[in-house]
């Protein structure tokens, strides 16, 4: 099955960074854009400059909260064009890392359009059966009005870290949202990996870092979708959430990744496998 785990890899890292702009605030890269989308930002005149290959903001806009409203009134409009599908009003620190102050705030919808880094939080959910052996995984059907992979299979808990939030307070709320989880039990999930990836995608550049959460369930639990975005979920024998990974579109995009990650650290994926190495190496790409 290596091979169907290793196109995953491929898919979520194909891109060409000489496609794109580098996008910089205070003589730091914080995000990429397409050629293609040039003409989009140049337009606003007074908004974006061109300079030396370098996509910067107008000189005038020197303040944080001062660019993050420009910026914001900017790009509605563009999401009111449908330059964009959605908007999210959740707003995404930009900074050139994470520790690091932000610069502005951009939309969450708008993030892969300017190429910023995004980060997020995925927790895979299992309980044993049987025996200490018998692992199941819980997974959830998102709901077929999603604006994105409805229908689609997805981790029991995942979505965006915001502003105004630690990444641990992040998987909490999520916990709540999408299954129900008490706080007390979320509190219990084990911060254990760290998977990346950059992704071209219609002509923007999507840049995420995903915090990986374990948490095993108790066999009685069963998990309640509070926020409407997910249609059902379903306990899978870890067998068969491999043998859906490897062989089917099924899951969501970046939850592949996610779960070869888990497969390889619970031993499912072992040494031996021809693209092994390869595997590993590509789980963690940063650009």
């Amino acid at each position: 099955m290596s091979t169907g785990y290793w196109r995953w890899l491929v898919k979520c890292n194909q891109y060409c960074l000489a496609d794109y702009f580098p996008w910089v605030i205070d003589d730091k890269v914080v995000g990429f854009i397409h050629q293609s989308r040039l003409p989009l930002f140049l337009a606003q005149v007074n908004v974006f400059i061109l300079e030396q290959g370098k996509v910067l903001l107008h000189p005038q806009l020197t303040a944080s909260k001062q660019r993050t409203e420009i910026v914001a009134d900017v790009t509605y409009q563009w999401y009111q064009q449908g330059v964009v599908s959605a908007w999210c009003d959740e707003m995404y620190q930009v900074s050139s890392h994470i520790a690091m102050p932000p610069l502005m705030l951009l939309d969450r919808s708008m993030a892969s359009l300017f190429g910023i880094m995004k980060y997020g939080v995925h927790m895979n959910a299992w309980v044993k059966q049987n025996n200490a052996f018998a692992l199941s995984l819980w997974v959830a059907k998102r709901a077929k009005n999603k604006p994105t992979f409805p229908g689609c299979f997805d981790h029991l808990v995942a979505g965006g870290h915001g502003d105004g939030l630690t990444v641990s307070q992040t998987l909490i709320k999520e916990c709540q949202e999408e299954a129900n989880i008490p706080v007390n039990l979320a509190k219990q999930a084990k911060a254990v990996s760290l998977v990346s990836y950059v992704m071209d995608t219609k002509q923007t550049l999507c840049r995420d870092a995903l915090f990986v959460y374990d948490l095993e369930l108790p066999i009685d639990f069963q998990p309640e979708n509070t926020d409407g975005e997910v249609e059902s979920f379903q306990l899978y024998p870890v067998e068969q959430v491999m043998q859906l990974v490897a062989e089917t579109d099924k899951f969501k995009t970046n939850c592949n990744l996610v779960l070869i990650d888990f497969f390889i650290r619970h031993g499912y994926i072992q040494a031996d496998e021809p693209y092994y190495i390869d595997i590993m190496q590509k789980l963690r790409h940063h650009l």
